[in-house]
Order: structure tokens, then C-alpha cells, then sequence
């Protein structure tokens, strides 16, 4: 009998095959899905982007702290060369000092030298020797005398090398200081242009519209700055008044006081008389038409510089820093300023801002990074910041930390 196969369907075990290549898609899949949401619960939140008013808080104070270091900068420039020079006149001396010592040691070399050709006898062998006991005493006196110039050149000598090795040390020590200075300049000189290079960088990212309002805020913070000015302005045209109408009226009661003049005359028409009269009085005008004098230079040099650029740790004459510009402006007044506003704002007599004088100069700040030149109504001209350039801006743009009269 033939044998029928079988029409059974063969079973299947259940589950999944693992060499699905549709399941295999489906797992990898699965697997990014929750390393991608594992990642994302871990990372830290994007910081959120800084508003325009921000920006321009923290580049003013950037600016703010470049004056500082600009200052810094210039303190370090100013010991530099004052150590340079120092050092210039220690190895002046320590050469001037090693010609003397050549000069002694050739005389004693010579000397030296002379002995030896000549020999040495004892005093008793050459007054044996001597034709003439005589000539002998004679001549051992002119020997004890070239004695003694030989212990003078020997004693200078000494000298000499003493004085020489204090010099080398002290021209040593003045290496060290002037090593030191210049290491502080170049650290303060990296300080401003990394304070300013945050800066440009803060800016460089503002989109036109953000430079657009930043730009418009700082027209408002001028404008309000000029609106102060003007009141300041005001405030001094009426002090002036006050003061002027007070010297009228005491002019007037010493003319009041004053005794009438007397007189006689002729039918004739000639006629003598006399009168006499006095007078007291005090004030301060020689000292205030000194300092007047004064100030007119310091403004004219101070104008004549309008529109020049600042550049940090420039003293003039194309480009200023705030410090530069004042020490330049008084100095053509005859009047020596440091080179620092931390030193400056030492210099002369304190003022109240409601007593400021053209040529005063104002602080700002509590580090007091800047200083400006007081012209008057409330304004100054000085050198701001990187990027602009010398210019009459009003006193109260920045916070005043005091003023001076410098003279």
C-alpha cells in the first residue's frame, strides 16, 4: 500500500524570532529613544539670553574696570621708568667707579714693578755700600716718602673696590626692582585689554535691533545727564547774581560811609579842595584771579583737544587716556600733576560739587578709575572710554566720587 503524506501544517513554536529584522529595527529605535531622553533629563538648562539693559550694565562695567586697570597700567609705566632711570645712573656710577679702580691698579702695578727691577737691600747693606752716608739719608728720606704715596694709592685702592662692590649691589638690587615694575606692567597691560576684549565681545553679539535700543538708552541716560547739568547751570547762574548784587550793595554803603568832600573857591572860578576818606575790606580776589589765570589755559589746551581719540595709557599729544588729559591740560598751566587719578585726586583742595570752579577737576567712581575737567553749568570736557573721543560731556553721567582744585 502507498504510503499518503501528510497534509498536517507543521506547528510553530511562539514567540519571537531574534533574527527579525523588523523587530531588530524596533529595539535599536527604542534604545535611542531613552538614551536621548536620558541625556536631555541630564543636561543642564541653556542660560537664558542676557537683556539689552544687562548688556549694558555689564559693559559699563567692563569700561569701568578697563579704567581702572588703565590706571594700574599707568602707575607700573611710571615706576618702570623711574627704575629705568635709577638703574641708568647706578650703572653710571658703577663705570665711572671701574675706571678709578683701573687707574689704582695700574699705579700699583707700577710700582710693583719698579721694585722688582730694582731689587731689595736691607738698610744696613746699602749704607755699607753708599759712597756718601750723606746722600744715603737723603735719599732713604725721599724712599719713606714714596712709601708713603704708595700706601695712598694702596688705601684708595681698597676704597675703590669697596665703593665699586657696594655700587654693583645696589645696581643689582635696582635690576630687581626695575624686573619687578616691568612684570607689573605687562600683568596690568593683559588686565585692560582682557576687560576690554569682553567687552567688544558682549557687543559683537547684540543683534541690530538690540544695538538699536542700546543705543537708545544711552541717549536717554545723556539726556538725563544733560537735564542735571542744565540745573547745575542755573543754579550757578543765580549764585553768581547773588554774589555780584552783594558786592554792589557793599561797594554802595562804603561809598555811603565815606565823609563829604570839602572845598573853597573865588568869585573868579579857581578854587581849591580836599577830601578824604577810608575804607575796610576783605576777600580772596588776587587768589581767585590767580587761579582763574590758570584755568583759562587749562580749557584752552583742554578744547584744543576736542575730537582726539582716547587710547588707554596715552599721555598726548594725538590720543589721551582720562588721566593723560588732565596731567597734560595743567601741566600747560605750569602746574605738575601725577600721572594717576588715584594720585591726582590727592593734589590741592578738596570741593563740594556745588562749589566747582572752571579747571577743577571731578572723580568718578568709588575706585576712581576716571576724571574729567570741570568747564562749567554743570559739564566737563574729558576722554571717556575706548571707541570715543575727547569731548564736553555733563559731570553727571557717571557717579561723582569728589573734586579738587588743583592750584
Amino acid at each position: 500500500m502507498l504510503a499518503l503524506a501528510s497534509h498536517r501544517k507543521s506547528r510553530t513554536r511562539s514567540g519571537v524570532r531574534t533574527n527579525s529584522p523588523a523587530v531588530g529595527l524596533t529595539t535599536a529605535a527604542l534604545a535611542s529613544v531613552t538614551l536621548l531622553s536620558a541625556q536631555s533629563a541630564n543636561a543642564a538648562p541653556a542660560e537664558p539670553r542676557p537683556s539689552v539693559e544687562e548688556v549694558q550694565k555689564k559693559v559699563d562695567d567692563l569700561y569701568r574696570q578697563a579704567g581702572g586697570a588703565t590706571q594700574q597700567y599707568n602707575k607700573a609705566k611710571e615706576a618702570t621708568e623711574k627704575q629705568k632711570r635709577a638703574v641708568g645712573r647706578v650703572l653710571d656710577e658703577v663705570a665711572k667707579r671701574a675706571d678709578k679702580l683701573n687707574e689704582a691698579r695700574r699705579t700699583l702695578g707700577s710700582f710693583a714693578a719698579e721694585q722688582y727691577r730694582e731689587g731689595g737691600l736691607t738698610q744696613t747693606a746699602a749704607l755699607l755700600f753708599s759712597d756718601s752716608p750723606q746722600a744715603y739719608f737723603e735719599q732713604t728720606q725721599v724712599m719713606d716718602r714714596l712709601a708713603d704715596r704708595q700706601r695712598g694709592v694702596l688705601a684708595d685702592y681698597q676704597a675703590q673696590q669697596a665703593a665699586a662692590a657696594k655700587e654693583r649691589a645696589e645696581a643689582a638690587k635696582s635690576l630687581e626692582s626695575l624686573t619687578a615694575s616691568q612684570a607689573s606692567l605687562r600683568t596690568s597691560k593683559e588686565n585692560v585689554q582682557k576687560k576690554l576684549g569682553a567687552a567688544r565681545a558682549l557687543l559683537s553679539q547684540l543683534t541690530a535691533a538690540e544695538q538699536e535700543r542700546l543705543a537708545a538708552l544711552e541717549r536717554k541716560k545723556e539726556e538725563e545727564a544733560r537735564r542735571k547739568a542744565e540745573a547745575k547751570a542755573k543754579e550757578e547762574a543765580r549764585a553768581k547774581a547773588e554774589a555780584e548784587a552783594e558786592a554792589e550793595r557793599t561797594r554802595e554803603q562804603e561809598q555811603a560811609a565815606q565823609p563829604p568832600a570839602t572845598g573853597t573857591g573865588t568869585d573868579s572860578g579857581a578854587g581849591t579842595g580836599s577830601g578824604t576818606g577810608t575804607g575796610t575790606g576783605t576777600g580772596t580776589g588776587s587768589s581767585d584771579s590767580g587761579y582763574a589765570t590758570k584755568a583759562a589755559k587749562v580749557l584752552a589746551f583742554a578744547r584744543a583737544q576736542i575730537g582726539k581719540p582716547y587710547v588707554w595709557g596715552a599721555s598726548g599729544p594725538s590720543s589721551y587716556d582720562c588721566s593723560g588729559l588732565t596731567q597734560a591740560a595743567w601741566r600747560a598751566a605750569g602746574v605738575e600733576l601725577p600721572r594717576t587719578t588715584w594720585e591726582q585726586v590727592k593734589v590741592g583742595t578738596r570741593v563740594a560739587t556745588g562749589d566747582l570752579l572752571p579747571g577743577d577737576l571731578v572723580f568718578f567712581y568709588d575706585d576712581i578709575s576716571h576724571v574729567g575737567i570741570y568747564i562749567g553749568d554743570g559739564m566737563m570736557i574729558h576722554a571717556p572710554k575706548p571707541g570715543a573721543n575727547v569731548r564736553e560731556e555733563s559731570i553727571y553721567y557717571m557717579p561723582i566720587y569728589g573734586s579738587v582744585r588743583p592750584a
